[in-house]
């Protein structure tokens, strides 16, 4: 009895784990054969640019660098969900764009 108890108990503890990872805006994000990438504090840009940003748990912001379009300009993320995001840039003003995590490719 407390074998099971000790495997739910380890079974549980993994799950809470991983959701509590996946509900973070950190990770690869994709959307029209474009690509980002956040890991805590840094971000990958489109352009490729490795910099460093404003985060929070659910949410991201960034001064695009001076080469890529929109320079200058503050972009804005919120995560929206485990697998959906919405970003805004100054240089596109109107609706927010919706970008979905990458799909592992192996």
């Amino acid at each position: 009895m407390k074998s099971l108890i000790a495997t739910a108990s380890g079974l549980l503890l993994v799950t809470f784990a991983q959701s509590a990872l996946a509900d973070a805006i950190d990770g690869d994000w994709c959307r029209e054969g474009k690509h980002f990438r956040i890991e805590g504090p840094s971000i990958t840009t489109e352009g490729g640019n490795s910099i460093a940003g404003n985060y929070d748990r659910h949410g991201f912001s960034y001064i695009v660098p001076d080469s890529e379009p929109g320079a200058g300009g503050q972009v804005n993320m919120l995560l929206m969900g485990e697998e959906l995001l919405t970003l805004t840039r100054p240089s596109a003003p109107g609706a927010p764009e919706t970008w979905k995590r990458c799909e592992v490719v192996s």
